[in-house]
């Protein structure tokens, strides 16, 4: 027998994040892209380095600052996504074995995307009130994409 599971629809709000997450993960499909072609890992690191910066760095403090507060102190799921936050801007902030922390970032940021989009996000919409959420969408200035990049190893 099928199990009849309700698909919650995104507020515009956390649609704003969940488009910022598609960038990060690009990010991992680029990486992996670079080290299968055994690209070298400085220019691959760049790249990491540049998105970080100017994507995710900005993305988790927005999340930590509209989305976290929503939630309980001791929310499993809250504290889950917080720890992540911090090691993987360790693994991008890791300059002593680039290949290991290019692996770890490009398995990790996705895996950490995927549990925002299936647990985070749906907790954070149940526990909402429509009031926050449209406060938040006010307030967050979704990040906007920008092919600046001209290196592109990943083709």
């Amino acid at each position: 027998m099928e199990e009849n599971v309700k698909s919650i629809k995104r507020h515009k709000a956390i649609q704003m994040f969940s488009r910022e997450h598609h960038y990060a993960l690009l990010l991992c499909w680029r990486i992996r892209q670079g080290l299968k072609k055994s690209v070298e890992l400085d220019r691959i690191k760049q790249l990491s380095d540049w998105t970080f910066k100017t994507y995710l760095k900005p993305h988790f403090e927005e999340e930590e600052k509209h989305f976290f507060p929503l939630l309980d102190e001791d929310d499993k799921l809250k504290k889950r996504a917080i720890a992540e936050h911090r090691r993987l801007e360790r693994l991008f902030n890791d300059t002593s074995d680039i290949k290991r922390a290019l692996n770890l970032i490009e398995e990790e940021l996705e895996a950490h995307i995927r549990f925002e989009e299936k647990n985070l996000f749906n907790r954070i919409q149940e526990v909402a009130e429509n009031e926050q959420l449209r406060k938040i969408e006010q307030l967050h200035q979704e990040i906007k994409p920008t092919d600046i990049w001209k290196d592109n190893f990943w083709d």
